[in-house]
């Protein structure tokens, strides 16, 4: 029941860095491919086969679609009961969806399988992983991979808001309104209190038990990388390994942080053209150019005809700066497409809207179906709902204070789960970490994961020069995160080869760089 502002801006809160990856991924033979991440435990002969035993829990063979990819990516499905409420153990049950890649070489199998955990939070493990498989090459063949869709995401009970065009959505109390219309809607079927990230540990913790491992390897990507935090904390007898791949800090608040790590980031990435003489001789100062686009746009939104990147038909709507802002953070996300803003932004400001209306359309579209917004309101609400405060330094950069102030309208009329009280608290361990992060990274910049790797004794930090948010399949990580998974050793990591990454420099026309 979320009107299209609503959701995102939610869905810019914390976006899982899978988008990244799309741009770095191989890309599929085949054309045209239009189907959605979703698995069906369909047999593939007409004899269904027997159920494949994996501990306790039975599977039956399925598929994984993504529209990133060109063949189904074949796979065991399975549903997996777990109390909704671990209080009342004969209350309502949660059905969570779960998905297996069996190791290849079956004969020299490892026995702890490693655990993907998607990021959002509100993205599905199940929907989210087709597209960073090819990273999981190598590993695949000793190890299984598990994906279990966090409760609340994907087919374990999605928690999803429609939306409802009829509120009007210009205040703080407009975006309560929302959320309580989807309160109201969810609560039929769900206690949104209990689906937060202790919940979903203690799931990962029962699904590991049901299939007889007894020590996991987790993945995490952005705020999986606070999932993977929680479960070494409260398992870590249990826990063999941890990647986190852009790091969220157990001791970070999330409401307030977005808007000057995205000024920072940009300040990185727009510093290439203007290090640049023909960048800056064609196009100026990107963030001044930026600001008066930013600054026009604020005064009178306008009226902007543009072809839809995806039917293909022109179409008409209204670019405000909220829209710019939004597509601005995206693309700061991943910097080979983020090349493109500077020349976007000055093609804007010459009255040439048309491309980025396009993008801007195209991408908010993109999130919106990726999010389940439900679940995202219950982890951060209850999570981080102290740290959601507008702050005075914010007023002058491209965000602002809007996401902390629409958060904090939503979450005052949202129900709130408890969390232990070391939740916050830095996580300690022996247990064996990589933490990655991308240097221009808007959300989760490489200083966090610096802080992280301080109480990780036989913990390792790698920063990937020029790179964002999501960098586990840039250049020779997929190789580093193999020799990890097997030796669980990022000490000995021999690096060197990320030295190879370059940077990407910014188009000063739609043809690409200057030579």
């Amino acid at each position: 029941m979320m009107s299209r502002k609503t959701r995102l801006i939610l869905a810019l809160l914390v976006v899982a860095g899978v988008i990244g990856y799309r741009f770095l991924a191989p890309k599929p033979d085949t054309a045209g491919t239009t189907s959605v991440a979703t698995t069906a435990a369909e047999p593939v002969a007409a004899d269904k086969p027997k159920p494949r035993l994996l501990g306790r829990i039975a599977f039956e063979p399925c598929s994984l679609d993504s529209p990133f990819r060109g063949d189904p990516l074949a796979a065991q499905c399975a549903q997996f009961e777990v109390p909704e409420d671990r209080s009342r153990p004969d209350g309502r049950k949660i059905a969570l969806n779960i998905a297996w890649l069996p190791p290849e070489q079956a004969g020299d199998a490892a026995p702890d399988p490693v655990f993907f955990l998607a990021g959002g939070p509100g993205q599905a493990a199940i929907e989210t992983y087709p597209t960073l498989d090819p990273v999981f090459a190598e590993v695949r063949k000793q190890r299984g991979i598990v994906l279990v869709d966090q409760r609340g995401t994907g087919g374990s009970n999605v928690l999803s808001c429609r939306n409802d065009a009829s509120i009007d959505e210009t205040s703080a109390s407009a975006m309560a309104t929302q959320a309580a219309a989807c309160v109201k809607a969810l609560s039929a079927k769900a206690d949104l209190r209990h689906y937060t990230t202790t919940a979903a540990v203690a799931d990962l913790d029962a699904v590991r038990q049901a299939i007889g491992a007894s020590t996991i390897n987790l993945v995490g990507v952005s705020y999986g990388t606070r999932v993977a935090q929680q479960y070494a904390m409260r398992h870590p007898e249990n826990t063999r390994s941890i990647v986190l791949d852009s790091v969220v800090p157990n001791a970070l608040g999330l409401g307030n942080i977005f808007a000057r790590n995205l000024d920072d980031a940009l300040a990185q990435q727009f510093a290439l053209c203007t290090k640049s003489p023909a960048c800056k001789g064609k196009l100026g100062d990107p963030r001044a150019e930026l600001d008066a686009l930013m600054g026009k746009l604020r005064a009178a939104p306008v009226q902007v005809q543009y072809r839809d990147a995806t039917s293909g038909e022109m179409q008409e709507d209204t670019l405000s700066a909220d829209s710019v802002a939004g597509l601005v953070r995206m693309y700061a996300y991943m910097p080979a497409a983020g090349a493109l803003l500077p020349k976007l932004i000055h093609e804007a400001n010459q009255g040439r809207y048309a491309n980025l209306m396009a993008l801007s359309k195209l991408m908010s579209g993109d999130l919106e179906d990726a999010m389940a917004m439900g679940m995202q309101l219950s982890v951060v609400c209850s999570e981080d709902r102290a740290s959601m405060v507008a702050r005075a330094e914010d007023a002058g950069t491209v965000l602002g204070s809007s996401i902390a102030e629409s958060m904090a309208a939503a979450c005052a009329v949202w129900p709130a789960g408890e969390m232990p009280a070391d939740f916050h608290q830095p996580l300690a361990t022996d247990v064996p970490a990589l933490l990655l992060s991308g240097e221009f990274d808007p959300v989760t910049p490489p200083r966090y994961g610096d802080d992280v790797a301080k109480s990780l004794p036989n913990g390792r930090h790698l920063v990937l020069r020029g790179q964002g948010h999501n960098v586990i399949g840039a250049g020779c990580m997929p190789k580093l995160f193999t020799q990890f998974i097997e030796k669980a050793d990022a000490k000995a990591l021999d690096a060197g080869c990320l030295d190879h990454l370059a940077y990407v420099p910014p188009f000063t026309s739609f043809n690409g760089w200057e030579p």
